[in-house]
């Protein structure tokens, strides 16, 4: 590790931490957010709606449980929820090279290393959470042995177009075909249909799916605005005319409300945890959900064919809407939550089993 080496956390508006270095020696820029989960770090810095952001892990002790091997099963990382890491930089309050558990094959930090991203240590990651619950998520800097790098925003560029696949890849061979949207999935996601004896085909964020034969339709989460992905809203528009099932998770919420004709709002500082709590619409059912995302559905936008699925407890925004008669749904948390929970899992059971009623 290189503890002495000068690295510093810069917000844009001037504040400064002073820490420790570990992962790669270098400067980065990007939004600075924060997640507050106890475990799933691994998990975390593989989901593609972090690409651009630094991001502030809450929890005090990180990295002791390293980092696994990149198995993979069914052509997919087993333990990872992409191919490749995408946040620009890490937080942490104490970190340990020190780890131990049964399928770790590295340190986090040599992981960093791997895929040329800096991580920053020993800093208050208390009071920098404080400042952006306070001010909102902010753009800030990690400055490696003062080589000053300028202040990058991701909320300027469509993020999605940078994490897509650019050709269709096909997965599983289950009954039921199903057309993903790669926005930029994760990759529980797909085991999840899979597991539900799907063949699922994930296609480009912007090809054009219209006329291709499937069962069902499922738009995946993904980072950024979701104002950037007009190809995937005109697509929708189309899908929405016939009567195929079609759901959508996180990004792929507010990617179905804009193809509604709703609108979609950028939050102070986004939902980043493991245990945002949701209630159903309509019933007194309330779910511990896993969530990522800085972008919501305006439920005052939607139009009278459709209705709020779910609302977040803590600020009452949207967490999911429904169509009033056709089988379209969605969910702005992770159903299949890895690392996370799991009450939600659900939602891919309906999903199927709309998909079985249309192919009957």
């Amino acid at each position: 590790m290189r503890k002495s080496q000068p690295i510093k956390l810069v917000l844009e508006d001037g504040t400064e931490f002073h820490g420790k270095s570990f992962g790669a020696g270098r400067s980065a820029s990007g939004e600075v957010v924060f997640n507050t989960a106890m475990v799933g770090y691994t998990e975390s810095l593989t989901d593609p709606s972090y690409k651009g952001q630094i991001l502030t892990l809450t929890y005090p002790l990180i990295g002791n449980y390293g980092v696994p091997g990149p198995e993979e099963e069914n052509g997919l990382h087993k333990f990872y929820e992409s191919f490749a890491l995408h946040i620009t930089g890490l937080i942490v309050s104490d970190y340990t090279e020190e780890y131990s558990h049964w399928n770790a094959k590295k340190s986090l930090g040599d992981w960093l290393k791997e895929y040329n991203v800096p991580g920053i240590y020993g800093i208050d990651t208390r009071e920098l959470t404080k400042i952006l619950r306070e001010k909102g998520t902010m753009l800030g800097k990690i400055i490696y042995m003062e080589q000053d790098v300028p202040l990058y925003n991701p909320g300027e560029e469509n993020l999605v177009a940078q994490v897509s696949i650019k050709e269709k890849k096909v997965f599983g061979s289950g009954k039921y075909n199903v057309t993903l949207i790669d926005c930029g999935v994760k990759y529980n996601i797909i085991r999840s249909l899979i597991k539900r004896d799907a063949t699922v085909t994930l296609v480009p964020w912007d090809y054009d799916f219209t006329n291709d034969d499937y069962d069902g339709l499922f738009i995946s989460n993904g980072p950024g605005d979701p104002k950037f992905c007009t190809a995937t809203i005109d697509n929708l528009k189309k899908a929405y005319q016939k009567d195929k099932p079609i759901t959508g998770i996180c990004l792929g919420n507010q990617l179905m409300a804009l193809a509604a004709d709703a609108d979609t709002y950028k939050l102070k500082y986004g939902h980043r945890s493991h245990n945002q709590p949701a209630i159903q619409v309509g019933t007194d059912k309330a779910f511990v959900t896993s969530q990522n995302h800085g972008y919501a559905t305006d439920n005052d936008t939607l139009t009278s064919d459709w209705e709020p699925l779910f609302i977040n407890l803590n600020d009452n925004t949207n967490e999911g809407v429904k169509h009033t008669s056709k089988p379209f749904f969605s969910s702005q948390f992770h159903p299949e939550a890895s690392s996370g929970p799991t009450d939600t899992e659900f939602l891919f059971d309906m999903f199927m089993e709309n998909v079985k009623n249309y192919k009957a």
